[in-house]
């Protein structure tokens, strides 16, 4: 895939941030599954609206995307996530099988709007993903604007 692809990728992801955001669903985070250039499933936070503290983005994202393909391994798939994963959607990344992920914002960027998932990483003595899942960085900035966006906002429900 080219850089255009990936960015237009990304944005979808953004895109499913602020939506998470202005819906009052939960976090701003969005992602969507890739495989073979088609953005297969889209997905943005939905903590709060669902009840449901696994409702993340990348989760959600996976769970549409097996349903999908009516498989659960997704090797053969990408996934673009508007924010570093946290620990608990790291894990369903790698159960799934998925080699690589882009993200935009850091642990550290969600961590400043508090969403600190230091303790977890503690908890597991997780430093840093090693072989099995390529991390590659992508549009920092434009992924920022949800987290602007939330911070911003003065109804939004924190968790």
């Amino acid at each position: 895939m080219n850089k255009q692809e990936k960015n237009a990728f990304m944005e979808a992801a953004v895109k499913e941030a602020f939506k998470g955001v202005r819906g009052n669903h939960g976090g701003p985070f969005g992602a969507v599954v890739v495989q073979n250039g088609i953005i297969l499933a889209r997905a943005h936070n939905k903590v709060v609206s669902s009840k449901d503290p696994t409702a993340h983005a990348e989760i959600l994202a996976i769970r549409k995307t097996s349903k999908i393909l009516n498989r659960f391994d997704l090797s053969d798939c990408e996934i673009y996530s508007s924010c570093e994963p946290c620990p608990m959607c790291l894990a369903a990344i790698l159960w799934a099988r998925i080699k690589k992920i882009y993200y935009g914002c850091t642990r550290d960027d969600a961590a400043a709007i508090g969403f600190d998932d230091r303790v977890i990483y503690e908890i597991l003595d997780i430093k840093k993903e090693k072989k099995h899942l390529k991390k590659i960085m992508l549009n920092r900035e434009r992924c920022l604007q949800p987290f602007k966006e939330w911070t911003d906002k003065t109804d939004r429900i924190t968790y």
